[in-house]
């Protein structure tokens, strides 16, 4: 996530569609931006909520994403700490099972599976598994949320900059399958778990995936100018290159993305 700028904070619940809102927890920073936004889904006339990454561990937070409704279920889009570092507290808060690809990360329920379909607090969720940015990162695609639907992206699309790969567990071949399978569902809204939701998934995947070619060619120059081949290239002197601007505080996520662009060439070479 290459953004370090400023951005509104809030505590207050927003909305972003028909059955969707989000709080911002507490925790801005250069990977996390303004915060994480945690997800609050219910119908209109449902009493119940599903929350979606009920994020760090504050109080404050958890009591405010309780005060929605009777939790029914609680879904993870993946197991970074900003994400999950609350799973457990929650569950014991509310006694709703906590949903994951990763079962580490399930409390009282199972673990999701690619292609489920939900349906809780009068929502339909479809569950997609999207990995790339980590090997267990999934997406729940909301068809009746709007006239385009939304889709809950986690880390693997964001509301502003682009999404750090974490390799090696998340790679870029997994993830531009991913992107395939996000802009197969045409013109939802993006809700994001970092930054503004945004409006047409579509135009933000055909971005993405540009970017990413982009930064691969700009990685075959790098190499090409320091007279590497790519099983030999030094993380650290291509990151030096292609992301000679970036800010210290995010070069190891820099690092990261460079070691991911470096394994999908070689994957390419001995295809």
């Amino acid at each position: 996530m290459f953004s370090d700028d400023g951005g509104p904070t809030s505590s207050t619940l927003t909305s972003s569609g028909p059955l969707s809102r989000y709080r911002l927890a507490p925790n801005p920073g250069p990977m996390s931006l303004d915060g994480t936004n945690s997800y609050v889904l219910s119908a209109p006339d449902s009493r119940g909520v599903v929350v979606v990454d009920p994020g760090p561990l504050d109080e404050a937070h958890l009591a405010a994403l309780h005060s929605c409704g009777p939790v029914e279920l609680v879904l993870i889009t993946h197991h970074h700490r900003d994400h999950t570092e609350a799973s457990a507290r929650f569950h014991e808060l509310t006694a709703a099972p906590v949903r994951a690809f990763d079962s580490a990360h399930c409390h009282g329920g199972n673990s999701l599976a690619d292609g489920e379909v939900l349906s809780a607090a009068g929502v339909r969720i479809n569950v997609l598994a999207t990995p790339g940015h980590t090997a267990d990162s999934g997406c729940f695609h909301l068809p009746d949320d709007g006239p385009n639907g939304s889709v809950l992206t986690g880390d693997t699309i964001l509301g502003r900059g682009t999404t750090v790969l974490s390799y090696p567990d998340g790679t870029l071949g997994d993830y531009l399958r991913s992107l395939d399978v996000l802009e197969s569902l045409g013109a939802p809204a993006v809700l994001p778990a970092h930054g503004p939701t945004l409006p047409n998934l579509g135009e933000v995947i055909r971005a993405y995936r540009m970017h990413r070619l982009e930064r691969l060619d700009q990685v075959r120059a790098a190499l090409l100018t320091l007279g590497l081949s790519v099983e030999s290239a030094d993380v650290g002197s291509v990151t030096d290159r292609v992301y000679a601007e970036v800010d210290p505080s995010v070069r190891r996520a820099a690092e990261q993305s460079v070691a991911a662009q470096l394994h999908y060439l070689r994957e390419e070479r001995s295809s």
